[in-house]
């Protein structure tokens, strides 16, 4: 084909999807795949029914959505693996102060050892505390329970050693899923003379598993030295006292503790060298230690004659959880005090955005604990065949879980009742800025139009509540980690009702609603997001509207916390510059359309493409998230001179397409609105094309409804996407034809 020619086969259309919407679907009803796996691939339409995009080019879909979730089993784990992803995230929403990096990094990560300690300690409450120390010791709660009275009548070591099998099994399995989502695919690795300078290209660079192998490694031990704590607490207080080989045990167990802080804390271990054997080998030399020293702790408590004293909970168990959570509280102020004191800030940083790291952090540990929580109460109320907490008298859960339960009852109480004020706080301003933005989209409007217009309205202003959410998160995380610093009055032997009764002139009956009721609420959320992950497996639009925060989340590497989940960028943006790279050297011309998170993918991927790639590459954006969500929870890796950056490499061959219907994407370098004066100049002013939503407020003639508010969904088949697609490979092919000097984007 001549350079001047232009035809189907000269340009390709390459469709990522966002969220939920399928990309072999949007390629064609018959796709079939010419790249990729069964998790990700690439799809075109069969040769006998071949597709062609609104450019007259051939069309080829991105189909990744398996690779944030997969199978429904993948999918269920994940929500269960929630607060591990959540602390992940936070290392990447710091604000990017070369100053304070190291140490944001450092304050997660061993936040992310003590939620591993904590998910450790929950199955040592069920099987240690309330099965083998409190059940086993009461014929009560063995009565008529034939699966745990055959230990019923054992010597105390030999029943807690049993036990001991089930954390360590827990142990295990979260060990091997950590290690399951192996890399099937070798990364694109453009040359270095290519490559961008800007930290979001490194995005898929590298292979992060060498790193994550002795992150995983420190975990594991830190894990096992958790478990080996726990039983030398209850080893010690043996009648006979503890021994030499107890108290031995005890030192090594915690020197591997302190051990796994300090490596977790030193860089060259876990964020650089990768190919570094040495570093390989002190990680699992750490692991194997701990390993070995469970089981000499084991052999240790089977070893203890007789019969503990029985009463009350599991010896040590108690203060262990109230030091862990008090722990959580001061790493969390050191993490407020380090975000808020930062050099060089910029004025467009809001406190928010400083605090976004906090505020995951503090969700991620407030929900593990009460996670942790719930499961040990509902575990007691079931081996108490249904008592209340205030009525049983055969097990007794730890109090500080209570104080948990009630913290967690609180911040979600208050945090209810803030965003009820902001939301009637704002509502007049946000119902203002709509109907300004509607009286110059609908000038005139019909008489029959009014209910419509009040409609759109309505979801304008609702769609601009988005700009409030960070805000809403920073509140909840001041009061999570409150609720974190008062569990450590349980080791005074207070009770939060007498404790608030004292003090606060609150009525104890209000404290045990609160207790009970937030028993349920966290329940209630466990449930809830079980039921979720099933829908948003199943239910493609269920997705659209449960899966953006999950897809923001695992877009990132893994950087903080082994048991997060994979991060599907790792895959999705090599794969993709691989791609168009391949489509590039083919002689190919390649328009490039991003859907909401898609544009997330796209615009990383142009980082990494070499320039006599770019050149033939145009990019086409709609209800991309980049500014309004990721400029603002990660602005180290999102702004403005990274969004320039894919601008000059691209040529400025972009256009984003927004709607103020719209609550999750937006505009990338200025809103254009009718009644703003333009914020930017030069070529970034012409990226951004707001569109008017719905269309219209009437149905149009020979239809029966009015035009449907597009909001955030998908606009292929929409005039302005068309337009702007066929625009885009116009000036691709202009490129060809005449030379870099005459592209230019249009005034």
């Amino acid at each position: 084909m001549s350079a001047g020619s232009a035809g189907p086969e000269d340009v390709v259309e390459l469709r990522v999807h966002g969220v939920s919407a399928p990309a072999a679907d949007q390629a064609s009803q018959t796709p079939v795949q010419v790249a990729g796996d069964r998790s990700a691939g690439f799809y075109r339409s069969r040769p006998t029914c071949a597709e062609t995009g609104p450019s007259g080019g051939t069309v080829e879909a991105y189909r990744w959505s398996d690779l944030p979730s997969g199978t429904m089993v993948r999918t269920l784990s994940l929500v269960f693996l929630l607060p591990f992803m959540l602390l992940n995230v936070a290392v990447w929403m710091r604000p990017g102060n070369p100053a304070t990096d190291p140490v944001v990094r450092a304050l997660c990560r061993v936040l992310g050892l003590t939620l591993t300690a904590l998910y450790v300690l929950t199955t040592v409450g069920v099987a240690l505390d309330l099965i083998a120390w409190q059940c086993m010791s009461s014929p009560a709660c063995l009565s008529g329970r034939s699966w745990l009275s055959w230990l019923g009548g054992r010597p105390t070591g030999l029943r807690l050693a049993t036990l001991t099998l089930v954390p360590v099994t827990a142990i295990g399995l979260i060990w091997w899923a950590s290690t399951r989502p192996g890399r099937s695919f070798n990364a694109f690795r453009p040359p270095e003379s290519t490559r961008s300078g800007h930290p979001l290209s490194a995005v898929g660079q590298w292979d992060a598993e060498p790193l994550m192998g002795r992150l995983r490694s420190i975990h594991v031990a830190a894990a096992f030295a958790t478990l080996d704590g726990s039983l030398l607490a209850a080893r010690v207080a043996h009648p006979q006292g503890p021994g030499p080989a107890t108290v031995a045990l005890a030192v090594l167990t915690g020197a591997v503790l302190t051990g796994c802080v300090v490596l977790i804390c030193t860089p060259a271990l876990i964020e650089r060298d990768p190919a570094n054997r040495r570093l390989d080998g002190i990680a699992r030399t750490v692991r194997t230690i701990a390993i070995g020293l469970t089981i000499v702790v084991v052999v240790d408590v089977l070893a203890a004659p007789g019969w503990w004293p029985e009463r009350g909970g599991l010896p040590g168990y108690s203060p262990t959880l109230t030091w862990l959570f008090g722990a959580h509280a001061g790493l969390l102020a050191a993490l407020a005090a380090v975000l808020l004191w930062r050099r060089g800030r910029r004025s467009e940083h809001r406190a928010s955005g400083a605090l976004g790291a906090l505020a995951a952090a503090a969700v991620g540990a407030g929900i593990a604990v009460a996670f942790s929580a719930e499961l040990v109460h509902r575990v007691a109320d079931l081996l108490d065949r249904g008592a209340s907490p205030a009525d049983r008298t055969t097990l007794r859960p730890p109090p500080v879980f209570t104080w948990a339960i009630y913290g967690f009852f609180r911040a979600v109480l208050i945090t209810l009742v803030v965003t009820g004020l902001a939301v009637l706080l704002s509502r007049r301003g946000r119902t203002r800025a709509a109907a300004a933005i509607l009286a110059h989209d609908f000038p005139n409007p019909s008489g029959e139009a009014t209910a419509r217009l009040r409609q759109v309205r309505q979801l304008v202003a609702r769609a601009r509540f988005t700009e409030w959410l960070p805000s809403l998160a920073v509140v909840y995380a001041g009061l999570a980690g409150l609720g974190a610093a008062t569990t450590v009055i349980e080791l005074i032997g207070e009770y939060p009702g007498d404790v608030i009764q004292r003090y606060a002139s609150v009525p104890a009956g209000f404290v045990e609603f609160g207790i009970r009721f937030g028993s349920q609420l966290i329940s209630a959320t466990v449930l809830g997001l079980v039921i979720g992950g099933i829908f948003a497996y199943r239910t493609p639009g269920f997705r659209r509207h449960v899966g953006v925060l999950w897809d923001l989340a695992t877009f990132w590497p893994r950087a903080a916390h082994p048991f997060a989940p994979p991060c599907y960028a790792e895959r999705a943006v090599p794969e993709l510059a691989r791609r168009i790279t391949y489509l590039a050297g083919s002689g190919r011309m390649v328009l490039v359309t991003g859907y909401s998170q898609g544009s997330v993918l796209v615009a990383a991927t142009v980082l990494q493409l070499a320039p006599q790639v770019s050149d033939r590459v145009a990019l086409l954006t709609y209800s991309s998230p980049l500014r309004r969500l990721y400029a603002r929870l990660f602005p180290a890796y999102i702004d403005d001179d990274m969004l320039r950056e894919v601008g000059d490499r691209l040529g400025w061959r972009w256009v984003n397409l927004w709607r103020d219907t719209d609550p999750i994407g937006g505009w990338v370098f200025s809103a254009h609105r009718p009644d703003a004066p333009p914020t930017v100049t030069g070529p970034p002013a012409s990226v951004d094309r707001r569109l008017r939503d719905p269309d219209g407020l009437v149905a149009p003639p020979g239809d029966s409804v009015p035009p449907p508010v597009r909001g955030h969904g998908p606009g292929e088949s929409d005039e302005p996407f068309l337009m702007a697609a066929r625009e885009l490979v116009d000036r691709l092919r202009d490129r060809r034809r005449n030379g870099p000097d005459d592209d230019s984007p249009p005034a």
